[in-house]
């Protein structure tokens, strides 16, 4: 089953992707050509590991490749940390302190996709903590279905 719906993703991830999604399609399928041809250089198919090596990174680059066409085909590109009225949207980011835990025992998240890279840990608008942030503000307190049971959370601050 595939997943159609849309990733948001900020305007940084999708350039990222981009760029990679291009690299792989120009320069990475012109290398894994070459190692191939010079594989089949060497002989015998059949016991060349560099052969085999090559068309398993060729496999796995394809992977990736359509797995990106795909991201970005769907992709809608978030601008901004903070919504005007002040509440949590995708590619915001947000200080949590769980429910029991210290004063200065907080955690800090980005609210965006899993393609996201940067110095925070990424929580998916989509999953259940995702879920329960998007349209609360700082002070609030949302609570969210977790393996473990229901966990609270305050939103201590929004933005790094």
């Amino acid at each position: 089953m595939t997943d159609t719906s849309a990733t948001q993703l900020s305007r940084d991830a999708f350039e990222r992707l981009s760029a990679e999604l291009d690299d792989l399609t120009t320069r990475g399928r012109i290398d894994i050509a070459n190692a191939i041809e010079a594989a089949r250089a060497l002989g015998d198919l059949k016991e060349n590991g560099d052969y085999h090596a090559a068309k398993d990174a060729q496999g796995k680059m394809e992977s990736r490749i359509r797995q990106l066409e795909a991201l970005l085909k769907t992709a809608i590109v978030v601008e901004g940390d903070v919504s005007d009225t002040g509440s949590i949207t995708p590619g915001t980011v947000v200080t949590l302190r769980y429910e029991g835990d210290d004063e200065d025992d907080t955690s800090t998240f980005l609210v965006g996709s899993i393609e996201e890279k940067g110095e925070f840990d990424v929580v998916s608008p989509s999953s259940p903590l995702g879920q329960a942030l998007l349209g609360h503000s700082a002070g609030d307190t949302v609570e969210y279905a977790a393996p473990g049971g229901t966990l609270r959370v305050e939103i201590v601050k929004l933005g790094a």
